[in-house]
């Protein structure tokens, strides 16, 4: 009987540099896009995909992402007080109540393979999910998580969101070689962590989500430090391979690399242009600076 997957592993414990100093006390993940954070949205994919038990990986300058969840009775003592019942709604209901948060403190950044070791206890012996909250996507019908979750329950077996990205940034990304299978759906024949454009296989790029099997954590607590001197979770996937299938899926949506400054800025332009309170006066405010600018 195949598993369903239940629990997603948020790793949460980066640093942020690329936007210091704004992210010197303020978690990169709880930067907001318009007006929420990206936590929340990388949240609202999980509990979209069926998704019941959020794990996360924490650093120990991550309390704002604990809080952000908790519940906020101050707030919404003072919100209930002024009778702004739709702002107390939003906020009592960032997560639905059948959903669970699990805090895991990572106590060293040793790369993405690590932080997904340390969520071990809560994963238990169950497929899992992993989302990077930075790679922002915006899915098409279905968000990017939900529909690499159709494919596992299909084919109950290990799937990788991968996407294309320019020949000269495969030594930013892992890599993938694949042999078609179904429309948007490829068997990984290998995967290489961030190879030289030169030697690289392809320009097919694995981004922020995962769907795994369980049998992963073993294998990386036999991984030694690869790239960069981390615990890369490409390599975990690699030596997972050679035991059993694992598919690449082209998801659909645009995805956002919101590790980025211009990525951030992007993200932040489209998902104001088509919200429901801004989309309108933000466009015509946009066209007023395009026209001072021409």
């Amino acid at each position: 009987m195949s598993l369903r997957v239940r629990k997603a592993v948020f790793p949460v414990a980066g640093m942020g540099t690329r936007f210091l100093p704004a992210t010197k006390a303020n978690p990169k993940e709880m930067l907001p896009v318009v007006d929420k954070p990206l936590i929340q949205y990388a949240a609202e994919e999980a509990v979209e995909a069926g998704i019941e038990e959020l794990i996360f990986v924490t650093g120990r300058t991550k309390r704002a992402i604990e809080d952000h969840f908790d519940k906020a009775y101050e707030l919404e003592a003072e919100l209930e007080k002024g009778h702004k019942t739709a702002m107390l709604d939003m906020i009592r209901n960032i997560l639905p109540r059948h959903v669970s948060c699990t805090y895991i403190r990572q106590a060293e950044p040793l790369g993405l393979g690590h932080a997904v070791l340390c969520a071990k206890p809560a994963i238990g012996n169950e497929p899992f999910a992993v989302i990077l909250a930075d790679d922002l996507i915006d899915g098409g019908t279905y968000g990017c998580l939900k529909q690499m979750v159709n494919v596992f329950d299909h084919y109950n077996t290990g799937v990788l969101a991968v996407q294309t990205v320019p020949a000269e940034d495969t030594d930013k990304y892992g890599i993938v070689e694949i042999r078609a299978v179904d429309g948007r759906v490829s068997k990984i024949q290998t995967i290489v962590e961030k190879p030289k454009p030169a030697v690289s296989p392809s320009t097919l790029a694995v981004v922020g989500r995962y769907i795994l099997p369980s049998d992963i954590i073993s294998i990386l607590e036999r991984t030694e430090k690869g790239a960069g001197g981390e615990i890369q979770l490409t390599d975990g996937i690699a030596k997972l391979l050679e035991r059993q299938q694992v598919l690449a899926y082209e998801f659909e949506g645009r995805r956002y690399d919101c590790g980025s400054k211009l990525g951030y800025l992007e993200a932040t332009l489209d998902y104001a242009l088509k919200h429901p309170e801004l989309a309108k006066s933000f466009g015509t405010l946009l066209r007023a600076k395009a026209a001072g600018l021409a």
